[in-house]
Protein backbone atom coordinates (compact mmCIF):
# COMPACT_ATOMS: atom_id res chain seq x y z
CA UNK A 1 0.00 0.00 0.00
CA UNK A 2 3.00 2.28 -0.48
CA UNK A 3 2.24 5.83 -1.66
CA UNK A 4 3.90 6.51 -5.02
CA UNK A 5 7.08 4.74 -3.90
CA UNK A 6 9.64 5.13 -6.71
CA UNK A 7 11.23 1.97 -8.07
CA UNK A 8 14.84 1.30 -7.23
CA UNK A 9 17.24 3.00 -9.60
CA UNK A 10 20.78 1.95 -10.39
CA UNK A 11 22.75 1.46 -7.17
CA UNK A 12 26.42 2.35 -7.35
CA UNK A 13 29.03 0.03 -5.86
CA UNK A 14 31.25 1.88 -3.40
CA UNK A 15 34.97 1.24 -3.62
CA UNK A 16 36.10 -0.45 -0.40
CA UNK A 17 32.68 -1.77 0.67
CA UNK A 18 31.19 -5.22 0.04
CA UNK A 19 27.84 -6.62 1.15
CA UNK A 20 26.49 -10.14 1.47
CA UNK A 21 23.17 -11.56 2.65
CA UNK A 22 21.73 -14.85 3.86
CA UNK A 23 18.45 -16.54 4.73
CA UNK A 24 19.29 -17.29 8.35
CA UNK A 25 15.71 -18.16 9.34
CA UNK A 26 15.73 -15.85 12.35
CA UNK A 27 12.01 -15.16 11.93
CA UNK A 28 11.25 -15.15 8.24
CA UNK A 29 11.19 -18.10 5.89
CA UNK A 30 12.16 -18.15 2.22
CA UNK A 31 13.87 -14.75 2.29
CA UNK A 32 17.18 -13.24 3.32
CA UNK A 33 17.12 -11.79 6.83
CA UNK A 34 20.79 -11.18 7.61
CA UNK A 35 23.33 -8.87 5.99
CA UNK A 36 27.06 -8.50 6.48
CA UNK A 37 28.85 -5.36 5.31
CA UNK A 38 32.63 -5.64 5.01
CA UNK A 39 34.85 -2.55 4.90
CA UNK A 40 38.42 -2.35 3.67
CA UNK A 41 41.16 -1.38 6.11
CA UNK A 42 41.19 2.35 6.79
CA UNK A 43 37.42 2.78 6.74
CA UNK A 44 35.66 4.73 9.46
CA UNK A 45 32.10 4.56 10.75
CA UNK A 46 30.12 7.37 12.33
CA UNK A 47 26.60 7.10 13.63
CA UNK A 48 23.68 8.30 15.68
CA UNK A 49 21.35 6.10 17.69
CA UNK A 50 17.97 6.03 19.39
CA UNK A 51 17.37 8.28 22.37
CA UNK A 52 14.98 5.73 23.85
CA UNK A 53 15.87 4.74 27.42
CA UNK A 54 15.11 1.16 26.37
CA UNK A 55 18.13 0.88 24.09
CA UNK A 56 18.56 -2.50 22.45
CA UNK A 57 21.66 -4.59 23.09
CA UNK A 58 23.17 -4.04 19.61
CA UNK A 59 22.71 -0.28 20.00
CA UNK A 60 24.65 -0.36 23.26
CA UNK A 61 27.45 -2.32 21.62
CA UNK A 62 27.58 -0.49 18.28
CA UNK A 63 27.51 2.98 19.84
CA UNK A 64 30.76 2.16 21.66
CA UNK A 65 32.53 1.02 18.47
CA UNK A 66 32.32 4.06 16.23
CA UNK A 67 35.54 5.07 14.52
CA UNK A 68 37.85 2.70 12.69
CA UNK A 69 35.74 -0.28 11.65
CA UNK A 70 35.92 -3.33 9.40
CA UNK A 71 32.41 -4.78 9.32
CA UNK A 72 28.74 -4.60 10.30
CA UNK A 73 26.29 -7.45 10.88
CA UNK A 74 22.55 -6.75 10.64
CA UNK A 75 19.65 -9.10 11.28
CA UNK A 76 15.92 -8.56 10.81
CA UNK A 77 13.03 -10.27 12.57
CA UNK A 78 14.46 -10.03 16.09
CA UNK A 79 15.37 -6.72 17.74
CA UNK A 80 17.48 -8.23 20.53
CA UNK A 81 15.93 -5.56 22.77
CA UNK A 82 14.75 -6.00 26.38
CA UNK A 83 17.04 -9.04 26.53
CA UNK A 84 19.37 -8.01 29.37
CA UNK A 85 22.87 -9.38 29.81
CA UNK A 86 22.19 -12.32 27.54
CA UNK A 87 21.21 -9.96 24.77
CA UNK A 88 24.43 -7.99 25.21
CA UNK A 89 26.44 -11.20 25.14
CA UNK A 90 24.64 -12.31 21.97
CA UNK A 91 25.27 -8.97 20.23
CA UNK A 92 28.94 -9.17 21.11
CA UNK A 93 29.11 -12.83 20.07
CA UNK A 94 27.61 -12.05 16.66
CA UNK A 95 30.25 -9.39 16.12
CA UNK A 96 32.98 -11.69 17.44
CA UNK A 97 32.01 -14.46 15.03
CA UNK A 98 32.15 -12.11 12.06
CA UNK A 99 35.45 -10.65 13.30
CA UNK A 100 37.01 -14.09 13.59
CA UNK A 101 35.94 -15.02 10.07
CA UNK A 102 37.52 -11.82 8.73
CA UNK A 103 40.60 -11.93 10.94
CA UNK A 104 39.95 -8.50 12.44
CA UNK A 105 39.51 -7.23 15.99
CA UNK A 106 36.10 -7.76 17.61
CA UNK A 107 35.79 -4.07 18.47
CA UNK A 108 35.98 -3.29 14.74
CA UNK A 109 32.65 -5.03 14.08
CA UNK A 110 29.30 -3.38 14.84
CA UNK A 111 26.06 -5.38 15.36
CA UNK A 112 22.55 -4.16 14.45
CA UNK A 113 19.13 -5.78 14.84
CA UNK A 114 15.50 -5.00 14.04
CA UNK A 115 12.25 -6.86 14.63
CA UNK A 116 10.28 -8.25 17.55
CA UNK A 117 11.26 -6.92 20.98
CA UNK A 118 11.80 -9.19 23.98
CA UNK A 119 13.01 -12.39 22.32
CA UNK A 120 16.52 -13.87 22.36
CA UNK A 121 18.53 -14.33 19.19
CA UNK A 122 19.03 -17.81 17.76
CA UNK A 123 22.82 -17.72 17.81
CA UNK A 124 23.27 -20.88 15.76
CA UNK A 125 21.19 -19.28 13.01
CA UNK A 126 23.17 -16.05 13.35
CA UNK A 127 26.52 -17.80 12.98
CA UNK A 128 25.41 -19.84 10.00
CA UNK A 129 23.88 -16.76 8.40
CA UNK A 130 27.07 -14.76 8.87
CA UNK A 131 29.11 -17.50 7.20
CA UNK A 132 26.73 -17.64 4.24
CA UNK A 133 26.59 -13.85 3.88
CA UNK A 134 30.37 -13.55 3.89
CA UNK A 135 30.68 -16.15 1.16
CA UNK A 136 28.13 -14.26 -0.96
CA UNK A 137 29.49 -10.74 -0.51
CA UNK A 138 30.18 -8.43 -3.43
CA UNK A 139 30.39 -4.74 -4.19
CA UNK A 140 26.98 -4.99 -5.87
CA UNK A 141 25.12 -6.26 -2.81
CA UNK A 142 23.25 -3.08 -1.89
CA UNK A 143 19.81 -4.12 -3.15
CA UNK A 144 20.09 -7.55 -1.54
CA UNK A 145 21.08 -5.90 1.74
CA UNK A 146 18.14 -3.48 1.51
CA UNK A 147 15.82 -6.47 1.16
CA UNK A 148 17.46 -8.46 3.95
CA UNK A 149 16.94 -5.76 6.59
CA UNK A 150 13.20 -5.33 5.83
CA UNK A 151 10.53 -6.18 8.40
CA UNK A 152 7.03 -4.86 7.59
CA UNK A 153 8.38 -2.83 4.67
CA UNK A 154 6.63 -3.59 1.40
CA UNK A 155 9.68 -2.88 -0.76
CA UNK A 156 13.41 -2.24 -0.43
CA UNK A 157 14.52 1.37 -0.17
CA UNK A 158 17.91 2.40 -1.55
CA UNK A 159 19.37 5.44 -3.34
CA UNK A 160 22.73 6.33 -4.93
CA UNK A 161 24.34 9.68 -5.76
CA UNK A 162 27.54 10.92 -7.39
CA UNK A 163 29.00 14.38 -7.13
CA UNK A 164 32.04 16.57 -6.74
CA UNK A 165 33.61 17.43 -3.41
CA UNK A 166 36.16 20.18 -4.03
CA UNK A 167 36.75 18.77 -7.49
CA UNK A 168 37.00 15.10 -6.46
CA UNK A 169 34.31 12.70 -7.68
CA UNK A 170 32.59 11.07 -4.68
CA UNK A 171 30.00 8.28 -4.73
CA UNK A 172 27.49 7.20 -2.09
CA UNK A 173 24.77 4.59 -1.73
CA UNK A 174 22.32 4.32 1.15
CA UNK A 175 19.70 1.82 2.30
CA UNK A 176 16.97 2.16 4.91
CA UNK A 177 14.30 0.00 6.50
CA UNK A 178 11.35 1.11 8.54
CA UNK A 179 7.59 1.24 8.18
CA UNK A 180 6.29 1.52 11.74
CA UNK A 181 7.43 2.52 15.23
CA UNK A 182 8.96 5.51 13.49
CA UNK A 183 9.39 8.86 15.13
CA UNK A 184 13.19 9.14 15.18
CA UNK A 185 15.03 11.45 17.54
CA UNK A 186 18.71 11.97 16.72
CA UNK A 187 18.60 8.72 14.81
CA UNK A 188 16.40 6.83 12.45
CA UNK A 189 15.05 3.32 11.93
CA UNK A 190 17.96 1.36 10.49
CA UNK A 191 19.83 3.21 7.77
CA UNK A 192 23.28 2.60 6.35
CA UNK A 193 25.08 5.01 4.03
CA UNK A 194 28.32 4.06 2.33
CA UNK A 195 30.62 6.54 0.63
CA UNK A 196 34.13 6.46 -0.77
CA UNK A 197 34.84 9.86 0.79
CA UNK A 198 37.64 10.12 3.35
CA UNK A 199 36.57 11.21 6.83
CA UNK A 200 38.03 11.29 10.31
CA UNK A 201 35.97 9.40 12.92
CA UNK A 202 34.71 12.62 14.49
CA UNK A 203 33.77 14.10 11.12
CA UNK A 204 31.88 10.91 10.23
CA UNK A 205 29.70 11.08 13.34
CA UNK A 206 29.14 14.82 12.92
CA UNK A 207 28.09 14.15 9.35
CA UNK A 208 25.67 11.42 10.45
CA UNK A 209 24.11 13.81 12.95
CA UNK A 210 23.83 16.65 10.43
CA UNK A 211 22.27 14.39 7.82
CA UNK A 212 19.80 12.84 10.28
CA UNK A 213 18.66 16.28 11.39
CA UNK A 214 17.90 17.21 7.79
CA UNK A 215 16.03 14.04 6.94
CA UNK A 216 15.21 11.16 9.26
CA UNK A 217 14.56 13.48 12.20
CA UNK A 218 11.94 15.23 10.08
CA UNK A 219 9.60 12.29 9.56
CA UNK A 220 7.03 10.45 11.60
CA UNK A 221 4.62 7.64 10.85
CA UNK A 222 3.11 6.68 14.18
CA UNK A 223 4.94 8.73 16.83
CA UNK A 224 6.78 5.78 18.40
CA UNK A 225 10.56 5.79 18.77
CA UNK A 226 12.20 2.40 18.33
CA UNK A 227 14.59 0.73 20.77
CA UNK A 228 16.92 0.04 17.83
CA UNK A 229 17.03 3.25 15.76
CA UNK A 230 20.45 3.61 14.12
CA UNK A 231 21.89 5.64 11.27
CA UNK A 232 25.43 4.84 10.21
CA UNK A 233 27.78 6.59 7.78
CA UNK A 234 30.52 4.31 6.45
CA UNK A 235 33.43 6.08 4.75
CA UNK A 236 35.86 3.81 2.90
CA UNK A 237 38.45 6.54 2.36
CA UNK A 238 39.07 5.81 -1.32
CA UNK A 239 38.29 9.29 -2.67
CA UNK A 240 39.72 12.70 -1.92
CA UNK A 241 41.74 14.15 0.94
CA UNK A 242 40.70 13.47 4.53
CA UNK A 243 37.97 15.70 5.92
CA UNK A 244 39.19 16.07 9.48
CA UNK A 245 36.51 18.29 11.02
CA UNK A 246 32.82 19.16 10.46
CA UNK A 247 33.65 22.50 8.89
CA UNK A 248 35.16 23.95 5.76
CA UNK A 249 34.25 23.77 2.09
CA UNK A 250 34.94 20.06 1.60
CA UNK A 251 32.71 19.07 4.52
CA UNK A 252 29.97 21.41 3.29
CA UNK A 253 30.18 19.98 -0.25
CA UNK A 254 29.93 16.40 1.01
CA UNK A 255 27.07 17.24 3.38
CA UNK A 256 25.06 18.83 0.59
CA UNK A 257 25.70 15.90 -1.75
CA UNK A 258 24.63 13.32 0.81
CA UNK A 259 21.68 15.39 2.04
CA UNK A 260 19.88 14.77 -1.24
CA UNK A 261 20.35 11.03 -0.73
CA UNK A 262 19.10 10.87 2.86
CA UNK A 263 16.11 13.14 2.20
CA UNK A 264 15.07 10.77 -0.58
CA UNK A 265 15.49 7.79 1.76
CA UNK A 266 13.44 9.54 4.45
CA UNK A 267 10.63 10.33 2.03
CA UNK A 268 10.60 6.74 0.79
CA UNK A 269 10.31 5.57 4.39
CA UNK A 270 7.12 7.60 4.87
CA UNK A 271 5.74 6.52 1.48
CA UNK A 272 6.20 2.91 2.61
CA UNK A 273 4.78 3.52 6.09
CA UNK A 274 2.64 0.75 7.52
CA UNK A 275 -0.78 0.99 5.90
CA UNK A 276 -0.01 4.41 4.41
CA UNK A 277 -2.38 5.72 1.74
CA UNK A 278 -1.29 9.38 1.91
CA UNK A 279 2.06 11.19 1.91
CA UNK A 280 1.68 14.50 3.73
CA UNK A 281 4.15 17.35 4.05
CA UNK A 282 3.59 19.61 7.06
CA UNK A 283 5.15 23.07 6.88
CA UNK A 284 5.04 25.28 9.95
CA UNK A 285 6.42 28.80 9.65
CA UNK A 286 6.11 32.07 11.52
CA UNK A 287 7.53 30.54 14.69
CA UNK A 288 9.99 32.14 17.07
CA UNK A 289 12.30 29.12 16.92
CA UNK A 290 12.73 26.02 14.79
CA UNK A 291 11.99 23.95 17.89
CA UNK A 292 8.51 25.39 18.34
CA UNK A 293 7.76 24.94 14.65
CA UNK A 294 8.70 21.27 15.00
CA UNK A 295 6.60 20.96 18.15
CA UNK A 296 3.53 22.17 16.28
CA UNK A 297 4.28 20.04 13.21
CA UNK A 298 4.74 16.85 15.20
CA UNK A 299 1.68 17.50 17.34
CA UNK A 300 -0.37 17.72 14.16
CA UNK A 301 1.28 14.64 12.66
CA UNK A 302 0.81 12.52 15.80
CA UNK A 303 -2.86 13.34 16.37
CA UNK A 304 -4.98 10.23 15.71
CA UNK A 305 -7.91 12.50 14.85
CA UNK A 306 -5.86 14.38 12.27
CA UNK A 307 -4.39 11.19 10.83
CA UNK A 308 -7.78 9.51 10.47
CA UNK A 309 -9.21 12.64 8.85
CA UNK A 310 -6.33 12.51 6.37
CA UNK A 311 -7.09 8.84 5.67
CA UNK A 312 -10.77 9.67 5.10
CA UNK A 313 -10.01 12.71 2.96
CA UNK A 314 -12.21 14.70 5.35
CA UNK A 315 -11.35 18.43 5.54
CA UNK A 316 -12.36 18.61 9.20
CA UNK A 317 -10.03 21.54 9.74
CA UNK A 318 -11.02 21.92 13.38
CA UNK A 319 -8.86 18.87 14.11
CA UNK A 320 -5.81 20.71 12.80
CA UNK A 321 -6.66 23.68 15.03
CA UNK A 322 -7.08 21.32 18.00
CA UNK A 323 -3.62 19.88 17.42
CA UNK A 324 -2.01 23.29 16.96
CA UNK A 325 -3.52 24.45 20.24
CA UNK A 326 -2.38 21.30 22.04
CA UNK A 327 1.24 21.87 21.11
CA UNK A 328 3.38 22.95 24.04
CA UNK A 329 3.97 26.51 22.83
CA UNK A 330 3.90 29.17 25.53
CA UNK A 331 1.96 32.27 24.58
CA UNK A 332 0.67 30.96 21.25
CA UNK A 333 -2.06 33.33 20.03
CA UNK A 334 -4.75 31.51 18.00
CA UNK A 335 -5.90 34.83 16.59
CA UNK A 336 -2.67 34.99 14.56
CA UNK A 337 -2.73 31.44 13.18
CA UNK A 338 -3.36 30.71 9.50
CA UNK A 339 -3.99 27.28 7.97
CA UNK A 340 -3.84 26.17 4.32
CA UNK A 341 -4.22 22.83 2.54
CA UNK A 342 -1.96 23.12 -0.51
CA UNK A 343 -3.00 26.51 -1.91
CA UNK A 344 -6.52 26.41 -0.44
CA UNK A 345 -6.97 28.97 2.38
CA UNK A 346 -8.74 27.29 5.30
CA UNK A 347 -8.30 29.52 8.35
CA UNK A 348 -7.18 33.11 8.77
CA UNK A 349 -6.40 34.67 12.14
CA UNK A 350 -7.81 31.65 13.95
CA UNK A 351 -11.16 31.66 12.14
CA UNK A 352 -12.49 30.04 8.99
CA UNK A 353 -11.28 32.03 5.99
CA UNK A 354 -13.93 34.28 4.43
CA UNK A 355 -13.24 32.68 1.06
CA UNK A 356 -12.96 29.08 2.29
CA UNK A 357 -14.60 26.53 -0.02
CA UNK A 358 -14.90 23.10 1.59
CA UNK A 359 -15.15 21.31 -1.75
CA UNK A 360 -11.73 22.69 -2.66
CA UNK A 361 -10.24 21.51 0.64
CA UNK A 362 -11.84 18.09 0.19
CA UNK A 363 -10.30 17.83 -3.28
CA UNK A 364 -6.87 18.49 -1.78
CA UNK A 365 -7.29 15.90 0.96
CA UNK A 366 -8.49 13.32 -1.54
CA UNK A 367 -5.08 13.42 -3.24
CA UNK A 368 -2.33 10.90 -2.51
CA UNK A 369 0.03 13.74 -1.64
CA UNK A 370 -0.61 17.22 -0.28
CA UNK A 371 0.83 19.87 2.03
CA UNK A 372 -0.53 21.24 5.30
CA UNK A 373 0.73 24.78 5.88
CA UNK A 374 0.51 26.50 9.26
CA UNK A 375 1.59 30.08 9.93
CA UNK A 376 1.99 30.91 13.62
CA UNK A 377 2.36 34.68 13.21
CA UNK A 378 5.00 35.12 15.90
CA UNK A 379 8.44 34.96 14.24
CA UNK A 380 10.56 34.02 11.25
CA UNK A 381 11.43 30.36 11.91
CA UNK A 382 10.18 27.57 9.64
CA UNK A 383 10.36 23.76 9.63
CA UNK A 384 9.09 20.93 7.43
CA UNK A 385 8.30 17.31 8.29
CA UNK A 386 6.75 14.37 6.44
CA UNK A 387 4.07 12.01 7.69
CA UNK A 388 1.36 9.58 6.59
CA UNK A 389 -2.22 8.76 7.53
CA UNK A 390 -3.66 6.16 9.93
CA UNK A 391 -5.58 3.48 8.07
CA UNK A 392 -7.40 0.23 8.76
CA UNK A 393 -4.41 -1.52 7.23
CA UNK A 394 -2.05 0.00 9.82
CA UNK A 395 -4.18 -1.52 12.58
CA UNK A 396 -4.30 -4.88 10.81
CA UNK A 397 -0.53 -5.01 10.24
CA UNK A 398 0.27 -4.27 13.87
CA UNK A 399 -2.50 -6.47 15.27
CA UNK A 400 -1.15 -9.40 13.27
CA UNK A 401 2.58 -8.57 13.56
CA UNK A 402 3.51 -11.64 15.62
CA UNK A 403 0.86 -13.93 14.10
Amino acid sequence: MAVNLPPLGDLHPIDGIELGTAAAGIRYRDRDDLAAIVLDAGAVVGGVFTTSAYRAAPVLVASERLGKARALVINSGNANAATGERGLADARASAAHLAAKLGVAEHEVLPFSTGVIGEFLDMAAMRQGIDTALAARSANGWEAAARAIMTTDTAPKAVSVNGRVQGTLVSATGIVKGSGMIRPDMATMLAFLGTDATLSPSAATSLARDLADRSFNRLTIDGDTSTNDSFVVMASGRAGPTIEAPQGDAYADLRELLASLVVELAERTVRDGEGATKFVTIVVDGGRTAAECLEVAYTIAHSPLVKTAIFAGDPNWGRFCMAIGRANIEGLDPDRVNLDLDDVPVARNGLVADYYVEEQAAAVMAKDEFTVRVHLGRGQASETIWTSDLSYEYVRINAEYRS
